[in-house]
């Protein structure tokens, strides 16, 4: 049997001690970094602009504390109620035409086709392409704007809404030189796209893209105004005749067509274009330009596009002195504001008025002209069959000579 001594018991008692130290110290240590750090960071360690439950921003009303911005989880964004104004009138378009590829080129020639015409071409097959592309309905009873390009030489054209609804679609009328077309579809109270103001918008203004891209229904995407008022040439589409509205909002193949909206849910443009190996860059039809000629489209009229015949530039004093310095210039260029002549065109009506290249176009109708977007923007306004009068520069004399302006859908380049 083992007993304890006395000395025993009383070391055991000490040997508590250190610890019962150790834990004071922590607790003492614990309380002064909570003051410290008190001190350092008073009350503001939650940030002001979190979401907050309406429990908490209720007692915040009652209390001194600074004012928080109080966050609805509910409320939609401006693109999910601009989709929500406008998604239901976008549509699928599918186009399919029959193509007969031309084996026997020779068949062609204008001394053999009497002899054998092209339907004497044995065993040449015939080919169904099919397409699709995007638009938007601008009047309940099934009037839709779309691309020309999505629906020009096609033989059927099958429209899709979102709900699921097919129609057969009717091309009413094209315009290719602004790359627009009017397609009819038979119904009644379908959705509408409301049609906002592309005049009115500014570079930095949000831009919603709506369509159908890779056959991927009712693809949105989001972006910016870019630039406005790009023309056709920089774009790099020399037979048309548009100011695009550049955005970095993608747009795809399939896109074409869509709609291109403000925050407000606003179709301000027609998804047209991609620039070839080029990332974020993508051009609509501005809104206003469709507004000038739908209804004659949707009347199956052509639209007229006056045109004088000319390739231009604008001068500069700068740019006339570096045109001037060039070796083997034909011409001497006037050190002045205006308009430069680069090209005339052969059987235009810029030739048969006897306009040169090296002229320097200043006024039209008495309006100073300092830029060729001035001049363009002029002729496009302007009338088929009704004289422009243009005063111009040529060899340091002053000249004025009466163009009237033809129409460019019968002109051939």
């Amino acid at each position: 049997m083992t007993s304890s001594h006395p000395s025993d018991q009383h070391s055991h008692k000490y040997n508590y001690l250190p610890k019962i130290g150790i834990y004071l110290l922590m607790a003492i240590l614990g309380a002064s970094l909570t003051l410290v750090t008190m001190r350092l960071f008073p009350t503001k360690l939650i940030p002001q602009d979190v979401y907050q439950s309406p429990e908490i921003t209720a007692s915040a009303k009652q209390s001194p504390a600074p004012k928080v911005t109080t966050v609805t989880s509910t409320s939609p964004n401006f693109v999910v109620a601009a989709i929500a104004r406008v998604g239901a009138a976008v549509v699928r378009i599918d186009t399919e035409r029959t193509v007969r590829p031309n084996f026997y080129p020779w068949f062609d020639d204008p001394f053999l086709r009497p002899f054998f015409g092209r339907e004497m071409v044995p065993g040449t097959p015939r080919f169904r392409l099919f397409g699709e592309g995007s638009g938007f309905i601008i009047e309940s009873n099934g009037l839709i704007l779309t691309n020309a390009h999505v629906v020009s030489g096609v033989d059927k054209v099958k429209v899709t809404l979102k709900d699921g609804r097919s129609f057969q679609g009717e091309v009413r009328g094209i315009d290719k030189t602004f790359d627009l077309a009017v397609i009819k579809i038979k119904g009644e109270n379908l959705p509408v796209a409301p049609l906002g103001d592309s005049d009115n918008l500014q570079v930095g203004d949000w831009a919603i893209a709506v369509g159908n891209p890779f056959g991927l229904d009712n693809t949105v995407t989001l972006g910016i105004i870019s630039t406005l008022k790009r023309s056709s040439s920089q774009v790099g589409i020399a037979d048309k005749r548009i100011d695009f509205i550049q955005t970095d909002a993608a747009i795809n193949p399939g896109n074409s067509g869509g709609p291109l909206l403000n925050q407000q849910g606003e179709v301000i443009g027609i998804n047209t274009a991609i620039r070839a190996q080029a990332e974020g860059i993508g051009f609509a039809i501005p809104i206003n330009k469709a507004k000038e000629i739908k209804d004659v489209l949707a009347r199956g009229e052509k639209v007229s596009h006056p045109y004088i015949g000319i390739s231009m530039a604008s001068l500069t004093p700068e740019f006339a002195k570096q045109l001037n310095r060039l070796p083997n210039q034909p011409f001497t260029v006037p050190e002045i504001k205006g308009v430069l002549v680069m090209r005339v065109l052969p059987n235009t009506p810029a030739e048969s008025a006897d306009l040169k290249p090296g002229d320097v176009i200043t006024q039209v109708n008495s309006q100073k002209i300092t830029n060729a977007e001035q001049l363009q923007d002029i002729v496009a306004k302007s009338r088929v069959g009704k004289p422009l009068k243009l005063t111009f520069q040529r060899q340091g004399k002053v000249k004025t000579i009466s163009v009237t302006p033809g129409d460019l859908s019968g002109f051939n380049q």
